[in-house]
């Protein structure tokens, strides 16, 4: 019993992550090479192991002949018989190889062969590990920068965070622990190569799939992103359950929930709007925070005309036209935004404010009342004076 070789294998999967079974498929391809370097072929070579044992059995199939002319591959009668005595010609004789008979090259190679494999196994492994991380986020420890680019050890494998794939104005210090969006996953001969992202969209997605739990279990999705890395991200949501109010959800407690997100991405401004699919409605969500009067959208040309009032106009737009863009890529629509002066000079509105009206409505009848009630108290003092005067005279 090879115990010291079966107590070698499980150390090997213990610590390397690698079946046993493949270990000895691996010390069977070895033997086979180690034949083919000892003898210059092994066509015929057959290797057996006991998977429970470890021992292992090398036997060369040779045909039986009359003549030799290829010892390896041919045996001849009279040696064939005197191992059993059935043999005829043409059978084919198993016969047993000795590893021990091996040279010391032959045995270098095969020893070569194995760690091949467990190099190889290791890297697959590896891979297989990290690809079923791509496109989820993953925490990290930061290694050092090489270049512009950063370095992040994610446990088994540094990932490689791209100048492109930065937040602008991020600086980051060794050993500070970040999360990151795992972009792609390359299969190379050094190992897996990983690609990480701190801008992608998605990584603001999966934040707020590990905090909101509304959200991890399908019952709030998000239905849209639109992110300026490092500025600001506009993301709508919608609920699935009338009971669940979806950007109640992802606030949180007192904000808790989108702080947690915002405090990861370094103090990003985050607008949690609601989902529509009445698109007017949704353009008029993602414009959030500005107030609009009207919106006019054409789903078939995926465009919209949004009128708001004047005093609106620069918060609708936003700083360097921000808030406008984040809302068109949040919807899908090329939004033309106009203030309600514009809106009427171009001869596109002719519209009264409600929430105007209805303000001057109600300034208008709480001031009527009051001119009112003051008449009444002033009529009826005039004519208890008028009243008092005439009973005087009397």
């Amino acid at each position: 019993m090879n115990t010291e070789l079966m107590e070698a294998l499980e150390v090997l999967e213990k610590e390397k992550n690698i079946s046993k079974d493949t270990l000895l498929e691996a010390i069977e391809q070895s033997l086979i090479q180690a034949c083919k370097n000892h003898f210059g072929k092994a066509d015929n070579v057959k290797v057996s192991i006991n998977a429970q044992t470890g021992d292992f059995k090398v036997v060369a199939e040779k045909t039986v002949v009359d003549l030799v002319q290829d010892p390896i591959m041919e045996i001849a009668l009279s040696d064939a018989k005197r191992a059993d005595s059935r043999y005829e010609l043409g059978d084919i004789v198993p016969v047993e190889i000795k590893s021990k008979e091996f040279g010391r090259i032959a045995t270098q190679n095969a020893k070569n062969v194995i760690l091949q494999k467990i190099r190889e196994e290791e890297r697959k492994v590896l891979f297989d590990q990290y690809f079923e991380k791509e496109h989820d986020v993953v925490t990290g420890v930061v290694q050092r920068y090489v270049g512009r680019n950063v370095s992040i050890n994610l446990g088994k494998v540094d990932a490689l965070l791209t100048e492109n794939e930065q937040v602008k104005g991020e600086k980051f210090e060794p050993t500070q622990r970040v999360k990151v969006y795992v972009l792609e996953v390359k299969n190379t001969t050094k190992g897996p190569k990983v690609m990480v992202s701190r801008t992608h969209p998605e990584l603001v997605k999966r934040l707020f799939e590990s905090e909101v739990s509304e959200v991890a279990e399908g019952i709030v999705e998000i239905k849209s992103i639109a992110r300026e890395a490092g500025s600001r991200t506009k993301m709508a949501v919608w609920s699935n359950d009338p009971n669940v109010d979806a950007v109640g959800a992802c606030v949180g407690m007192n904000g808790s929930r989108v702080n947690a997100v915002v405090n990861e991405l370094n103090g990003e401004k985050i607008d949690i709007i609601t989902w529509d699919e009445n698109p007017a409605l949704l353009i008029e969500n993602a414009l959030s925070p500005a107030k609009v009067i009207s919106v006019m959208a054409d789903p078939d040309e995926k465009t919209a005309k949004v009128i708001v009032p004047d005093y609106q106009l620069s918060l609708a737009i936003g700083k360097e036209g921000q808030n406008a863009r984040l809302a068109a890529r949040l919807t899908g629509f090329k939004i033309d935004i106009k203030s309600e002066t514009q809106a009427r000079e171009a001869g596109d509105f002719d519209y009264v404010d409600e929430e105007e009206y209805e303000e001057e409505d109600n300034y208008d009848e709480s001031a009527a009342e009051e001119e009112t009630i003051s008449a009444e108290e002033n009529f009826d003092e005039n004519d208890v004076e008028t009243a008092e005067k005439a009973g005087d005279e009397e």
